[in-house]
Order: structure tokens, then sequence, then C-alpha cells
């Protein structure tokens, strides 16, 4: 049978493994007695270098409100010297960075949110200043790291892609960095999602909706309501608001209204709300919603009437180009004043035009007359309103000299026209431009300027 040469070997290897067991663990035991009756050993020499430092200092130890201390403290713990320039030039960029947000005489034009342009005097002055501070932040590291600090300047190192916001002056600039920084991504984060959408219309084959950008506004005033106190949100909506931008906007065409920063805010909160919710409907084609558009225009009449007061009617007369051409003319002439009564004698001049160039009655002449007297009139009532001399009516134009038609018969010529109406020959050219009186023929039609003088007596052609 097969199976028993299988089985044999089998024996013959539990046998094998049985006596290497034994053997290995008989050595095992003499070794382990041997170490229990050998004397022990002697300790290994150690030799240890012991440096003694400081130990569980503070970053507040360190800092020093006097830069000098400062820079000795980061020394005195081995810190390297790039380090410490890197350390001590973002310290001093911080410092003055917060004395130009906060500092009354650096007025950049966003600070003045209800000019259309910049006072440029301000501007003058604020870049002065900056100069100034920013000689007083050079010479400071100069003192404080040498001639050479430039070289480790953080200038040097990678900026954001992406300009962030000016968050200077009274309000903006005092806020603390981390509130500052979140204010930052929050604006990001806004431009990215108007990129997207403008993308995505874009790629669609489509117009900008503004409900949509109105709904993108109101998010991106929601988070930051989260973070800014009211009067710090509006500071923030007065300089950097698409609503704010459309009436500065609108206040540079009327272009004679001088908004004081007053009345630029009293006119922003009163439009601010209504015209979001105006650009929340601009794309509604129901009836409800333009007649809800239609009260909202009226209210927003009403809100602006009731902020600008007295400055209301010219705010409103300003809308108007005629009233904006008086304005300059009244300007112009030194008298303001007079803008309003400009602008009655031009609407007055204007209808009266268009009611002579409506009279179908009227020949070309007689239009043209009546015209020029109307223009005439508008000027002498022009110069009495600015107190100026009263232009003098021009002198009556020349009454026509009579004409006589001749029609030519054989053999009469220019000079028999001449001789027998007493007419030089070159007024009669004159009084036919366009005919050529050496080539004349039978049936010609000569106009004759009838002289004053009686003719001269010829006989007729043979």
């Amino acid at each position: 049978m097969r199976w028993r040469p299988i089985l044999l070997l089998s024996l013959i290897a539990n046998l094998v493994l049985a006596a290497g067991w034994f053997f290995s663990a008989r050595e095992h035991t003499t070794l382990y007695r041997r170490a229990l009756h050998s004397p022990p050993l002697a300790p290994a020499q150690v030799k240890t270098n012991v440096v003694i430092r400081r130990q569980f200092f503070t970053w507040q130890e360190l800092e020093s409100s006097d830069y000098r201390t400062y820079v000795a403290n980061l020394r005195d713990i081995g810190c390297p010297e790039q380090t410490i320039r890197d350390i001590i030039i973002a310290d001093v960029n911080a410092l003055y960075a917060r004395k130009r947000a906060t500092d009354p005489d650096i007025v950049a034009p966003e600070h003045q949110w209800w000019r259309v342009a910049p006072d440029t005097n301000t501007l003058a002055i604020a870049a002065a200043r900056i100069r100034e501070l920013e000689e007083e932040r050079r010479g400071l590291l100069t003192s404080l790291l040498g001639d050479d600090w430039e070289t480790g300047d953080q200038i040097s190192l990678p900026r954001p892609s992406r300009p962030g916001l000016n968050l200077d002056g009274p309000l903006l600039g005092t806020l603390p960095n981390d509130v500052k920084q979140e204010i930052q991504e929050i604006a990001a984060r806004a431009q990215d999602r108007l990129e997207a959408y403008t993308e995505e219309r874009r790629l669609a084959g489509q117009p900008v909706e503004v409900s949509e950008l109105a709904r993108l506004q109101q998010q991106t005033r929601l988070e930051l309501a989260s973070v800014l106190t009211p009067p710090q949100l509006e500071e923030y909506l007065l300089r950097y608001s698409q609503n704010a931008a459309a009436l500065r906007a609108e206040l540079g065409q009327l272009k004679y209204f001088e908004a004081s920063p007053e009345e630029f805010r009293l006119m922003f909160q009163a439009t601010d709300g209504i015209d979001l919710q105006l650009q929340l409907l601009a794309d509604a084609k129901d009836a409800s919603s333009l007649q809800l558009r239609e009260a909202l225009l009226a209210q927003r009449e009403s809100a602006l009437k009731f902020a600008l007061k007295d400055r209301f009617e010219q705010y409103r007369l300003l809308h108007d180009p005629v009233y904006r051409d008086a304005y300059a003319t009244a300007e112009q002439a030194g008298d303001p004043g007079a803008a309003l009564t400009l602008y009655e004698i031009n609407q007055a001049t204007a209808d009266e035009l268009s009611r002579i160039r409506a009279n179908t009655n009227l020949t070309s002449e007689q239009l043209a007359i009546e015209l020029k007297k109307v223009e005439l009139d508008q000027l002498k009532a022009l110069a009495q309103a600015l107190g100026q001399d009263v232009p003098e009516d021009p002198p009556p134009a020349p009454k026509p000299q009579p004409r006589k038609v001749h029609v030519l018969t054989p053999g009469e010529n220019l000079s028999f026209l001449s001789r027998l109406y007493g007419v030089n020959p070159e007024a009669l050219r004159a009084a036919n431009p366009n005919l050529n009186l050496d080539r004349l023929k039978p049936g010609d039609t000569v106009s004759v300027p009838i002289n004053l003088l009686p003719p001269v007596p010829v006989l007729p052609p043979p």
C-alpha cells in the first residue's frame, strides 16, 4: 500500500525534531546556571555635557515698547539676525500702518464719499503727511537695523494677487486686525461670486440680470452686518457699495449740485433700501411688479424731498439739461441766483420757436424773420436778467431792389437790354448769376433790376 512509506517518513521526521528540542533546552539551562554564579559587571561610565540655557521665557518678556530693548532681548535668546530683521520690520510696518489709518490729516478719496471728485487741496495735505510718516518709518528702521535693512524688507515677499480694500479712517481704521481680515475675505468672496455669475451668463449667451446682482449684494451685506456695527457698516457702504457709487455718478451728471457730507448721507439713507427693492424688481414684467415699481419710485422722490428739504427743488431742476445750461450761463456771468429766471426765459423762447415753426402759412423768408425776432427778444431778456447791456436792434435790412422779368425776342442781346432799361451790364450779370448773358437766345428769361433813372431811348432792333 502506498500509505505505508509515507507514514514511515513522517515518523522519522518527528523523531529528529524531538531530539533537536531536547539538546537546545539543555544548552539554555547551562548558560542560565553560569550567569547565576558569575560576579556582577561594573557599570559603564557615561559622560554628560551640561548646557545651561534660559528656560520657560514668555513672549511678553521679550517684547518692549522700546524697540532697542526689543532687539536686544531677541539677540539675547539667540534669535537669528534675519528673523530679528523680519520681526522688527513687520512690527514697525504695522505701527505705521495704524498711524496712517487713524491720522486725521490723511484723507483718501474714499473718505470723502460725498464728493463726485476729491478735493485736491485735501489730497495734497494727505500726500505730504504720508511722506512724513514714511520718512519716520524708514529712519526708525535704519536706526534699529542698520543701513542695509531694506535687503530683508518684507516688501520682497509674495503679495496677494487681489488688492484689498482701504480700511482706514475714524471708524474702519480702528477696527481690530482680525476684523479687518474678515472684511477683506468677505469682499473677496463677494467679488468671486460676482465674477462666477457674470462668467456663467456669458458662457450661456445670456445677459446679466440686475435682480440677481441685487441678491448677491444682499448676501454680502448680511455677511458684513455679522462683523460690523451699524455705524461701521454704513461707513463701509458709503465708500464701497454700488448704490453709493450710483448716487455719486448721478450727482456728477448734475454738475452743479455740491452735496455736503450730511446731505449725501441723508440722500443715501433715504434711497439705499428703496434702490435695492427696485433692483430686485428690475427684471420683472408682470403688472403687479410694474405697479410696485412705480410706487417705489414715487416713494423715493418723497424720501429725497424730505432729506434735502429746501435744496430739493434745485436737485430736481438740475436733472433738466435746459436748466443746467441756464445755470452755466448764470454762473459764468457771476450771478448763479439768476439761473431760474434764465431757465424760464429759455423755456418761453423754446415754446415760441416751436409755435412759429409749426405755422405753415409763413413763407421761408417770413419764417426766418420771425425766428430772428424771437432770438433777439431772448437775448434782450437774458441781458436784462443778468444786468447787462441790452443789445441794440439790428438795422433794417435793405429792401430788395425791384426787378423786371424780360423775355428775349430775336435780335435782343445784353447790350440791347442795358440800353433799353438803362442798367449797367455788370448789374445785369449780377442779377442773373446762373445765366450766360453773352450767349442769349430768343425765349431766355432775364431778370432786370429796375433803374430809378429814366432809361435811354433806343430804337428797336431792325
